[in-house]
Formats: structure tokens, C-alpha cells, sequence
């Protein structure tokens, strides 16, 4: 039973309910004076607790998919991490499976799309992670067969799993809905997670000795995903966009990198990298690399280049509103920047479903497909 089935949280409540049964039913029992009492008290006091405990988090992490899986939730999390030598020697994309999308005609590609699972191999990082791939219908259909489509990489939060974009912020669902309206192009999307070692908060940054992140979404993805499949290769063909710490990814690699992307919309991002027990040491004493980490520092201090950037935040519940003013005024031409503001919302789902569809429409206004 996974850590997200609907059993797995129907038993934590059913269990929850019995126990308080148990206990209401023994209590009068149990409320003799004595040692023994008093602990079988306390022991089924504390086991109520944490089953109580235990659903309301198992209900919490349903409804926002913080662990995808047992693995996830402690850290043993298989199938990820950085290449070995043998591994490096055929990089690419390796689709393991596919998925139907949530939308009417979902039994068709050519009608409802498609999302594929799939692994990334990175050539020049070495760094091998799962993704999802979501192809639109006109992917599939008679017309398009020589047809490249506009690109953008999908990025959560930390510790986020890529399948919270799919079930708790609904990213193909939007896409395949917003192009039904003729409100956006066409897109692909490819989602992940910014832990590409997990479970280390690698957070994009290439880290002396260890995983080369930045590498592998500013060059790896994007030549991986165009050997794979119809996308074009120009900075106009590709964008980025992801929440927390997905959003500053987004914003740094388009930042840094114009020559791979055209633009890069951050949900409620963070400027600058947490360094904390979670990351571990990102720099090892390069101090131009951390000053370079900075956003702002960048804006400041280093060339802009022909890039589109999108920033959101909130007048109230968001911790990033001063700092997401400060890049605003930062951004100078050929760099250009907008943004959303909203009067109130969270770090959280319900705020960045109410970012998502202007964001796409935003990011499809600004890429091409060849």
C-alpha cells in the first residue's frame, strides 16, 4: 500500500476511531489507582495521539504530496542519484511507461495526450533522474508529424516529488485545458524535481565534487529531451518555470543561461540558496559561485542577456514579497520581467493553482515552436 493510497489512509482513521472506542470502553477499567493503571492510561492515551497524529499527516500529504512513496518519506528514495561511468556511455531519455491524462478523451493520445514516465540521463553531468513527460494531443496527430513543439521544464518544490505536478497541481491537465481554449500553444512539459540526489537540496547549483545540477538543467535536459523527441533546440523553443525552490531554479537557469532558455517563471521562489543541513556545503569556498547563487547579486553585478522572466508572490502570506520587488526593479534590457501579486496566499498549492494557467499562457506568449 502506497504512502498516498486512499487505504492506507482510511486504515490510519479507521484505526484511530476503534482505539478511541477501545478506550472510552475501558476506561472506567482503568481508573483504579495503582501503577498498572495509570500506564495502560497513558499508553493508550499516547497511541491515540499518534494514530491521530499519523492521519492527519498521511491526509495532509495526499492533499499536497510533500512523499511520493515510503522511500521517499525516509529517505531511501531508489532509482536516483548520479550516473556511474557505464551508465554515462548511452545518455539520453529511457521511457519506462505511460499514463493517460485526467481530461475527456483520456483513452486517446491523439485526443487527450499523454504522460510518460520516463528516465533522463545526463551526458555531461552524469546525472540520471525520473521524470514525466507530458505530450500533447497534437503530438499524436495526422498533420504534425514533422512538427516541433515549444518545450518547458516543470520544476516542484524541495522535498517535493515530480508526481505532485501531475496529481496535486494538475500541470497537464492546465496545459491540455488552457490549449483546448486556444488560451496557449501546443507545449510539452517536462516535470521533475529539483533533487536530482536526493535527498540532498542540490538547488541547481554545481557543487565542487559533487552533483553537477546546474549542468544538467541548463545543458543535460535540454539534449536529452531534443534527441527524444519533436522540440526545437533554440532558447525561443524552451522555458522553465517551478514553485519554491523549483522557482528559483527556474529563475537562475534562465538567468544565467539565456542561451538555453527564453524565459523562466518563478512561483513563490526563493533568491538565493538555503544552505542549511539539508543541502550540505554548495560552494566549498567558491566565493564567485556563491555570490552568483545571489539572483539579486547576479542582476547586479553580471550581464543580462535577451531573457523573459515571471515572478509571483503575495501582499500578505508570502515571505518573498520584498525580495521579489527588489529583482522587479533589478531587471534592466535586454532582460525583461513581469509579474504577479497577488493580495493574499501561501507558500502553498491552493496559491500556485491560482498562478498556474497565467503562468503557462504567459510562458506560451513567449516561446515558438519551429
Amino acid at each position: 500500500m502506497g504512502l498516498t493510497s486512499t487505504t492506507v489512509l482510511a486504515l490510519a482513521v479507521l484505526c484511530t476511531v476503534l482505539l478511541s472506542l477501545v478506550v472510552v470502553w475501558l476506561w472506567p477499567r482503568l481508573a483504579r489507582q495503582g501503577w498498572r493503571p495509570v500506564v495502560a492510561r497513558v499508553g493508550l492515551m499516547c497511541a491515540v495521539q499518534l494514530l491521530l497524529f499519523s492521519s492527519v499527516g498521511l491526509a495532509a500529504n495526499k492533499s499536497f504530496l510533500f512523499y511520493g512513496s515510503w522511500a521517499d518519506l525516509f529517505g531511501r528514495q531508489d532509482g536516483v542519484g548520479v550516473m556511474d561511468a557505464k551508465a554515462a556511455a548511452s545518455p539520453g531519455v529511457k521511457v519506462d511507461g505511460k499514463q493517460k491524462v485526467d481530461v475527456p478523451g483520456a483513452g486517446k493520445p491523439s485526443i487527450g495526450g499523454e504522460v510518460q514516465r520516463v528516465t533522463v540521463q545526463g551526458a555531461k553531468s552524469r546525472i540520471v533522474t525520473p521524470a514525466y513527460v507530458y505530450l500533447p494531443p497534437e503530438y499524436f496527430q495526422k498533420g504534425y508529424e514533422k512538427k516541433s513543439f515549444p518545450v518547458t521544464v516543470v520544476l516542484t518544490g524541495f522535498p517535493g516529488t515530480a508526481e505532485n505536478l501531475i496529481k496535486g497541481l494538475h500541470y497537464p491537465k492546465t496545459a491540455w485545458t488552457l490549449s483546448k481554449e486556444k488560451k496557449t500553444q501546443p507545449m510539452i512539459l517536462v516535470m521533475m524535481r529539483p533533487t536530482v540526489a536526493p535527498p540532498r537540496n542540490t538547488q541547481c547549483i554545481d557543487i565542487p565534487g559533487g552533483p553537477q545540477t546546474e549542468t544538467f538543467f541548463a545543458d543535460d535536459v535540454r539534449k536529452a529531451i531534443s534527441g527524444t523527441y519533436r522540440v526545437g533546440t533554440k532558447p525561443k523553443n524552451w522555458g522553465f518555470i517551478g514553485d519554491s525552490t523549483g522557482g528559483y531554479c527556474a529563475l537562475k537557469i534562465a538567468l544565467h543561461h539565456p542561451e538555453a532558455y527564453a524565459a523562466g517563471a518563478g512561483l513563490s521562489a526563493d533568491y538565493q540558496p538555503e544552505v542549511d543541513s539539508d543541502s550540505g556545503d554548495l560552494f566549498h569556498g567558491n566565493k564567485h559561485e556563491e555570490k552568483r547563487s545571489d539572483l539579486l547579486w547576479s542582476l547586479d553585478h553580471l550581464p543580462q542577456g535577451n531573457s523573459s522572466f515571471l515572478v509571483t508572490t503575495s501582499k500578505q502570506g508570502e515571505s518573498n514579497l520584498k525580495e521579489t520587488q527588489k529583482f522587479i526593479a533589478k531587471v534592466k534590457r535586454p532582460a525583461h520581467v513581469s509579474s504577479i501579486t497577488l493580495d493574499s496566499g501561501g507558500h502553498n498549492f491552493n496559491t500556485w493553482l491560482r498562478e498556474i494557467p497565467p503562468s503557462l499562457e504567459w510562458l506560451s506568449a513567449r516561446l515558438a515552436a519551429d
